[in-house]
């Protein structure tokens, strides 16, 4: 077992237009063999209660929570907590591990903490699906890729137009789909439909 935010740090806390006061990385104790699909959102909410976890566990009641539960339910998975969705060997997290000062995210700011998210996924030998939920997670793996030397993992374009194909990387499928974790979840049925349908694949892909 390890505790991700023991493993994973931000030093000097470079960006610029993100609130370092909401900086957040799992304080989870997790199995890392145990992870076979990583998901990640946008960025960690303005709100800490609005978090996937406190205190080591998952946030019951929290607004990341709520929804995700939605979305699995949605995906056809039988789950009633954000512990049910853990125990289905789905890690949570974020790109951007600290608040959102605007809407948009600059493009620096991304591939400065895609570093942190890199350390992260290094933690988990067993992926075998990712869920880029939105531009910023698919931004962030790509610049993780770039920094290795390797070809984009998703191509450029707007993510209904690219979820499609099928995508691996380093031996996991990945889908790039829309952002679960938040009230913008409940806005547009047409992408909440797909996002169920990604973490359906996702589930499939993971346990086939």
């Amino acid at each position: 077992m390890v505790t991700v935010s023991a493993c994973v740090q931000c030093v000097g806390f470079p960006c610029t237009d993100v609130n370092h006061g909401v900086y957040r990385v799992p304080d989870l104790e997790v199995d890392p063999a145990a992870v076979r699909i990583v998901l990640i959102s946008e960025a960690a909410p303005a709100d800490p209660a609005d978090y996937y976890y406190a205190n080591g566990h998952p946030q019951a009641g929290a607004l990341f929570e709520q929804t995700t539960v939605l979305a699995f339910q949605d995906a056809g998975a039988q789950v009633k907590s954000l512990q049910d969705v853990l125990d289905l060997g789905v890690y949570l997290t974020t790109a951007v591990k600290c608040a959102k000062t605007s809407y948009a995210i600059e493009t620096a700011t991304v591939n400065t903490c895609s570093e942190l998210l890199a350390q992260e996924m290094a933690l988990f030998p067993n992926v075998k699906a990712l869920l880029l939920m939105g531009d910023v997670a698919i931004k962030s793996v790509n610049a993780i890729a770039h920094r290795a030397g390797e070809a984009r993992v998703i191509p450029a374009g707007s993510t209904y137009k690219i979820r499609g194909p099928i995508y691996t990387w380093r031996g996991a499928r990945v889908f790039p789909s829309y952002l679960q974790a938040g009230p913008s979840f409940f806005i547009e049925k047409s992408k909440r439909k797909m996002i169920a349908d990604d973490l359906r694949a996702a589930l499939i892909a993971a346990h086939a």
